[in-house]
């Protein structure tokens, strides 16, 4: 059995397909690589660990205030995003990112 996974894991290694998609995955090279990760990570995430229940408070008010179907549906929607607060799933994908980041920039380019 552990022979099997062995192999399946050095077939999924070797895969060009699942290599480029992982380099696209990959924030670029730069500052605004890792601005990009910041802003799209973890800032909204500390937003909804900071103020996620006023935000979800104030959305279910105007649920209940607005006059038009459309509107109404768009609050319920923010009111649920900001439900829990924060994501700790989104904060570890951008640590994550982030790690991996600068771990290949550490790396020296052999190109």
């Amino acid at each position: 059995m552990k022979k099997r996974i062995r192999s399946a894991a050095e077939r999924v290694v070797k895969n060009p397909v699942l290599q480029k998609s992982a380099q696209s995955l990959k924030p670029n090279r730069s500052i605004w690589g890792v601005l990009g990760v910041v802003l799209f990570f973890f800032v909204p995430e500390i937003i909804g660990f900071i103020w996620g229940e006023e935000i979800r408070n104030w959305a279910h008010a105007q649920t209940l205030s607005e006059p038009t179907e459309v509107g109404r549906k768009l609050y319920w929607v923010l009111e649920k995003l900001f439900e829990d607060g924060g994501s700790w799933v989104n904060l570890s994908i951008g640590v994550l990112l982030l790690v991996w980041l600068f771990w290949d920039w550490k790396k020296p380019e052999y190109r």
